[in-house]
């Protein structure tokens, strides 16, 4: 899961700094810096806030932060056919 990816770039598409999104997110600079890394999992509330202030619902966070190895090896084909299209349709409604 590159949940941190997902958010370092969608802060960057709503152009601002880590500085200026932890302050709205009520964290610090270093922890956001920290999970935009993949260092640090941030709790459910801090994941909230992240959402909210990222103007996406958090189960499309999490779903745009998933990648192959994330899902069930059985179920990994029905996920690539899926993907492109359900990525393609969250990008008619939010910026991503």
């Amino acid at each position: 899961m590159n949940l941190g990816n997902v958010i370092k770039k969608m802060r960057k598409q709503k152009k601002q700094t880590q500085s200026e999104f932890a302050i709205l997110c009520g964290i610090t600079q270093t922890y956001l810096s920290q999970i935009e890394s993949n260092l640090k999992e941030p709790n459910l509330a801090t994941l909230k806030k992240i959402s909210e202030n990222l103007d996406i619902p958090l189960p499309i966070l999490f779903f745009l932060s998933l990648d192959e190895s994330d899902v069930d090896p059985e179920k990994r084909k029905a996920f690539e056919i899926i993907n492109p299209s359900v990525k393609s349709l969250i990008s008619e409604f939010f910026t991503v």
